[in-house]
């Protein structure tokens, strides 16, 4: 039988990979070095880091020359950057995708949690690096805040093309969850999932693991027991435990289903992930 104490010290054999972790922002500039070193230790082989914006592009590709194999960038304009100069903005995502250096398309989508003023020019943006997806055969990273209804009438145009993506902190009903899974999208499950009024324990327990993969969302929304504190990629194995007991299943399980989903839709099977 494994002890939680054995799975946070990592002396386990289990590969894990951070689908979504934002650790090139200055809440890390003090100990960027020891976070990724304890995520090794605790068996996170792989971070990916999605942008947010032409600010952030510098430091996340200077993170991934510096962590080769471990660390993989995403290109996109987070949806609560969109603002006047959008139009400059998706003009940057466009030229660095068509550089090659990217795994997928994200963070991005439509938040309506903070803004709704800006919806339409949102979903301009949104649709434009859409078709960037199709185009160049990427998966999409979609951030989804309080916009389900909309994301999804906007992804109908886009039956039948193969778009393939992950709700990132996928944080909708149910039934939500049953509509992403049926188009073929991934659930993106976070520290919610340690919450305890999130609801995310009904939605693990319908849908099949095949269809979901894990993230940190780090320095956000961190798992319990360091809720209220910074988020980083080695606390993934809180939400592992949390999945593989709602699941009723061993933990290696987790890490290796969840694992290899991961791998799948990045196309990290054909990278250098040593």
């Amino acid at each position: 039988m494994l002890s939680r104490q054995n799975i946070q010290n990592g002396i386990i054999g289990m590969e894990f990979i951070d689908t979504h972790s934002h650790i090139y922002l200055e809440s890390f500039n003090e100990d960027r070095d020891r976070v990724i070193a304890a995520a090794v230790d605790k068996g996170i082989r792989n971070i990916l880091l999605p942008n947010i914006d032409a600010t952030t592009l510098s430091l996340m590709n200077k993170l991934a020359r510096d962590y080769p194999g471990t660390c993989f960038p995403m290109m996109g304009l987070h949806p609560t950057s969109v603002n006047e100069n959008y139009t400059e903005e998706i003009e940057v995502v466009r030229k660095e995708l068509m550089s090659g250096n990217y795994i997928a398309i994200g963070e991005i989508g439509i938040d309506l949690y903070w803004d709704k003023t800006r919806l339409m020019e949102q979903s301009r943006v949104f649709e434009q690096e859409l078709d960037l997806a199709l185009t160049l055969h990427m998966p999409v990273v979609i951030h989804a805040r309080e916009s389900f209804d909309v994301i999804f009438e906007i992804l109908q145009k886009y039956e039948g093309t193969g778009l393939r993506g992950v709700f990132h902190a996928f944080s909708g009903s149910p039934e939500q969850a049953l509509h992403a899974v049926e188009k073929g999208f991934f659930l993106g499950i976070g520290g919610m999932v340690t919450y305890r009024n999130s609801g995310l324990d009904k939605i693990i327990q319908m849908v099949d693991l095949h269809h979901l993969v894990l993230e940190t969302d780090s320095p956000f929304l961190p798992p319990v027991p360091h809720r209220g504190k910074r988020n980083e990629p080695a606390f993934l194995t809180y939400i592992a435990e949390t999945v593989a007991r709602l699941k009723s299943v061993d933990i290696y399980e987790i890490a290796r289903i969840t694992t290899e989903n991961a791998r799948s839709l990045f196309g990290l099977n054909h990278k250098d992930t040593r």
